[in-house]
C-alpha cells in the first residue's frame, strides 16, 4: 500500500473523529445541559429585573401624579382666600381686627365727605360701604401685586444661588440660608420663612407649599413642584433648578416684550376712554347751562346712566384685549 494512501486514510480518520467529538462532546460532557440550566436561570432573573423596573416606573409616575394632584388642590384652595391670607400676601402685619378698623375709618371719612358735599344720606351710606368693603381690599390686592412682581424679578437670582451652591458642594439648606440673609426683598423674607419652617420640623416640600400660599404666582408654583418631585423621586436638583431659572427669565423677557409691543394699544385705549368725560367736562366749563337737562330731568339721568354703563363695558373690553397672560 502506498504511503500517500495511508496518510490520507489517517487524516480522514482524524477529521471524522474531530467532527464526531465536536458534535457529541457537549452532550456527553453535560456542557449543553449546564448551558441550558444557565439560560433557564437567567430568564426568570431578566423577567424579574424588567418587572422591578416597570414597578419602579409606575411608582414614580404615581408619585409625580400625586404631587401634581396636591398642587392642583392647593391651586383650587387659593381662590378661596381669607382676609389673613390677603394681608400676608401684601406683606403686612395687620390682624383681622386692624383690617376692619382701617376699613371702618376709611368708610367713615368717605361718608362724611360725601354727606358734606351732597347732603344726601343714601350717597353717604354708599360711600361708607365702599370705604369699608372696597378700598381696603383694593389696597391689599394692589400692594400684593406689586410685592409679587418684585418677587418674580428677584426669584431667578435666588435660584442661581442655589444652583451654584449645590454644584460647589453646599447642602441645600445652607443655600437657602444664604438667600435668607443676602437676597433682596421680598425674596429674603420668604426664604427666611422657609428656613424657619424647617427649623420647626416642617419638610422642605411643605415649606415650599407655604411659599406658594404666600406668593400665588406660577414661578413659586414651579419651585414647589420641583422640590416635591425631587424629594419623592430624586434627581439632579441643580440641573432642574437651572432649567427653571432659565424658563423664568425667558417668561420675563416675553412679558416685557409683550408689554412694549402693546403700549401703543394701551395708549390708544386710554385716549379713547378718556375722550367722552373730557369733552363733557370742557362743554360744561364753557357752557354750564347747555348740559343741565342731563341731571335735572329723568330722561337725562337715564341717558347718563346708559352712557356710563356703555363706557364701562367698552373700557373692560379694551382692557381684556390689551392684557396678556404669560
Amino acid at each position: 500500500m502506498d504511503y500517500g494512501q495511508i496518510a490520507a486514510a489517517v487524516l480522514a480518520a482524524i477529521s471524522a473523529g474531530g467532527v464526531v467529538y465536536a458534535l457529541f462532546y457537549p452532550r456527553l460532557s453535560g456542557q449543553a445541559r449546564a448551558e441550558q440550566r444557565r439560560r433557564d436561570f437567567a430568564a426568570p432573573v431578566a423577567v424579574r429585573v424588567a418587572a422591578d423596573r416597570e414597578a419602579q416606573g409606575q411608582l414614580r409616575r404615581g408619585q409625580v401624579a400625586q404631587s401634581l394632584k396636591d398642587i392642583e388642590n392647593r391651586e383650587k384652595a387659593r381662590h378661596r382666600l381669607t382676609i389673613e391670607a390677603r394681608i400676608e400676601q401684601a406683606g403686612l402685619s395687620w390682624s383681622r381686627k386692624q383690617y376692619w378698623l382701617v376699613g371702618g375709618g376709611v368708610g367713615l371719612v368717605l361718608a362724611i365727605g360725601l354727606l358734606a358735599m351732597s347732603g344726601n344720606l343714601g350717597l353717604a351710606l354708599v360711600g361708607f360701604l365702599i370705604g369699608l368693603l372696597g378700598l381696603p381690599r383694593w389696597y391689599l390686592a394692589h400692594r400684593g401685586k406689586k410685592r409679587m412682581q418684585r418677587f418674580i424679578n428677584e426669584f431667578p437670582n435666588a435660584l442661581d444661588v442655589i444652583v451654584r451652591g449645590i454644584k460647589s458642594g453646599l447642602p441645600l439648606n445652607d443655600c437657602l440660608r444664604i438667600i435668607a440673609n443676602e437676597a433682596q426683598e421680598p425674596v429674603k423674607t420668604e426664604f427666611r420663612l422657609i428656613v424657619e419652617a424647617q427649623t420647626l420640623g416642617m419638610s422642605l416640600s411643605e415649606a415650599a407649599v407655604k411659599l406658594y400660599e404666600r406668593m400665588p404666582c406660577t414661578e413659586a408654583n414651579f419651585f414647589g413642584i420641583v422640590l416635591a418631585i425631587q424629594q419623592k423621586t430624586g434627581g439632579n436638583l441643580a440641573e432642574t433648578l437651572a432649567n427653571l431659572s432659565r424658563v423664568i427669565r425667558e417668561r420675563r423677557k416675553m412679558r416685557d416684550k409683550i408689554q412694549a409691543v402693546s403700549m401703543e394699544a394701551k395708549a390708544s385705549a386710554a385716549i379713547i376712554g378718556s375722550l367722552p368725560p373730557a369733552v363733557a367736562g370742557l362743554v360744561y366749563a364753557t357752557s354750564p347751562g347747555y348740559m343741565d337737562a342731563l341731571w335735572t330731568t329723568s330722561a337725562g339721568r337715564i341717558a347718563l346712566a346708559g352712557c356710563a354703563l356703555w363706557m364701562c363695558i367698552g373700557v373692560l373690553v379694551m382692557r381684556k384685549m390689551i392684557n396678556f397672560d404669560i
